[in-house]
């Protein structure tokens, strides 16, 4: 009977990955299945098996007789957070955003829970912290003046406590901060296991998808910027945002890498003050305002991001090799590979050394170049500061560089230059294609360029 107990146990208990959620009886220094060192950790296991987040009838139903709803949206009142959400807060959204600590995450949503509980019809909204006290969270309040009288505060930790003191006051929105602090008594292992953080995103989706209110789940990031917990996570939910930015910095950039009921291209930019988080309604001003002038090796290109053009910096620095040294390629907000390429096309087709020569590239204000629209003004950057020679303050520069040297079209040519029209420029060196069928760019003056020697040939006269 004794042995019989001892096996019994034994069953009950599982080693399960806390990077993958990969499971196995026994005990492993290795995780087999995502190959990382002393993930795995001893849980319990109980009876509870998945769960569905159907809502609707057992029965299957013809897709042409599904009703169909009004799906309005629920503005947050911040319009950089609305424009990255796709128009703001759709009912029964799930909402996952992700960020290092400190970022501004919590002060974010608790100036947007703010301004909703201010919304007509007198529906309240709650903010569930597992983090923070209830008096830690009015401090915060009082520094934003966040302090409206339906933004309910709940300390909680337990997920089925959370959930009832929501069906009780029945909220416009739901914030759970955060996701990783949320646990089920049930289970039996610690807050923060892959288990733990599963099974209570699991009830929090199911109870929003069921009562269609919009929650929204914070979530922690791991040492290599990816959200903790089992990757199951982010397909879960609807929407996952990221809230990207240096502490030491005052600018914040929020990122959407999933949206079921938007774009994934568009960022809005905050600035982090005193009083809380301050929209930055013209981005390109900010990463443009202590651009050095006169100083080589420094171009300006548009980027789209979702429906929004934004000028950026792209600076290069071209320095003599180190005697007996290796040539040092750096780049930073710009892919390393793409910059290999340019070089090798600006010495084979150019006759530009870089070859020999240390190069370093930065998009300066900590924004990030990843369409190719960029080549033509990173190519720029190099040869300028190669050259010593700088460009023209007032000239943006657009285009995709090939292979053979060539300078192909780009999208959305139309918002890109009036964006640049506004903050002062006259010029821009962009594709031929592109020159051919705008004609003329209205204030600002065209210059189209075939190949990447037309183009150094109108930058570098």
């Amino acid at each position: 009977m004794g042995s019989a107990t001892k096996v019994a146990r034994a069953a009950k208990l599982e080693h399960v990955c806390q990077a993958c959620g990969f499971r196995t009886p026994r005990w492993l220094g290795r995780c087999p299945e995502c190959s990382e060192w002393g993930t795995l950790v001893e849980e319990r296991v109980t009876g509870l098996g998945p769960r569905s987040l159907a809502t609707g009838a057992l029965l299957p139903t013809p897709i042409g007789e599904v009703p169909l709803e009004a799906g309005g949206r629920d503005s947050t009142g911040i319009g950089e957070f609305d424009r990255v959400l796709g128009g703001g807060l759709v009912a029964g959204s799930v909402v996952l955003l992700g960020g290092d600590p400190g970022i501004g995450k919590s002060t974010l949503l608790l100036t947007a829970l703010d301004k909703l509980s201010r919304l007509p019809g007198e529906r309240p909204v709650l903010y569930v912290s597992g983090e923070e006290s209830l008096r830690q969270t009015r401090l915060r309040g009082e520094r934003l003046g966040t302090l409206a009288p339906a933004l309910l505060l709940l300390a909680e930790i337990d997920a089925e406590l959370a959930l009832a003191a929501a069906d009780g006051c029945k909220p416009r929105v739901l914030v759970i901060d955060s996701i990783q602090t949320m646990h089920l008594p049930a289970l039996g292992s610690a807050p923060g296991s892959i288990v733990q953080v599963r099974e209570s995103a699991a009830r929090l989706v199911a109870w929003a998808k069921r009562t269609g209110t919009p929650t929204v789940l914070i979530g922690h990031v791991t040492k290599d910027g990816a959200l903790a917990g089992p990757r199951l996570l982010e397909h879960m939910v609807d929407t996952v945002l990221y809230f990207e930015g240096d502490r030491s910095h005052s600018y914040r950039v929020l990122r959407a890498h999933k949206n079921r009921f938007g774009s994934t291209n568009e960022i809005g930019v905050f600035e982090m003050r005193s009083e809380g988080l301050c929209e930055v309604s013209n981005p390109s001003a900010l990463f443009l305002a202590e651009r050095p002038k006169g100083a080589s090796g420094s171009a300006v290109m548009a980027t789209m991001n979702g429906t929004r053009p934004l000028l950026v910096e792209v600076q290069a620095l071209v320095g003599d090799l180190a005697a007996g040294g290796s040539p040092r390629r750096t780049a930073i907000g710009v892919d390393a590979g793409r910059v290999a390429l340019l070089t090798a096309v600006l010495e084979k087709k150019e006759g530009v050394p870089l070859s020999d020569r240390d190069v370093y590239v930065n998009v300066a204000g900590g924004a990030t170049l990843d369409e190719p629209a960029g080549d033509l003004a990173l190519a720029a950057a190099l040869v300028s500061s190669s050259w010593n020679r700088a460009l023209d303050p007032k000239t943006l520069v657009l285009g995709e560089v090939g292979l053979a040297g060539e300078v192909r079209a780009v999208g959305q040519v139309e918002q890109r230059l009036s964006e640049a029209a506004q903050l002062g420029f006259t010029r821009c060196v962009l594709p031929a294609g592109n020159h051919k069928r705008l004609g003329t760019g209205g204030p600002i003056t065209l210059c189209g360029a075939a190949s990447l020697s037309d183009a150094l040939q109108a930058l570098f006269p």
